[in-house]
């Protein structure tokens, strides 16, 4: 499974993917839309138009890695575009988006004033 370790590079694709593709054609739009190294230890998201279904994929050093998952109930939350067509992402906001929980705007628990 991904080390989501506090270094870790994640990448989501912006927009709508073709999810018929596998590991190899999603690297492939890695290089050539994305404008990254799929094989550089980063994580690259994709979302296709059944908001339902992500593919993860990443180079674990040994080999090409991909991960598929679907929730049961609502949607993965998504960017619809911008500029560079990827938005970069913290380990905890990839947490989250597996969790199928709002990422882009968590909210912050109340610090308490007095202790006591």
């Amino acid at each position: 499974m991904i080390a989501l370790a506090a270094g870790l590079r994640v990448y989501l694709a912006c927009g709508v993917t073709d999810m018929r593709k596998g590991m190899v054609g999603l690297s492939m739009l890695v290089q050539q839309n994305l404008a990254e190294d799929p094989f550089g230890g980063a994580v690259f998201a994709f979302r296709g138009r059944r908001a339902g279904l992500i593919k993860l994929i990443w180079h674990d050093g040994v080999g090409l890695c991909m991960l598929t998952k679907r929730l049961e109930r609502g949607e993965f939350a998504w960017p619809t575009s911008n500029t560079t067509g990827r938005i970069m992402l913290t380990a905890s906001q990839l947490a989250a988006l597996l969790d199928g929980c709002e990422w882009r705007a968590p909210i912050s628990l109340r610090r308490p004033e007095l202790a006591g």
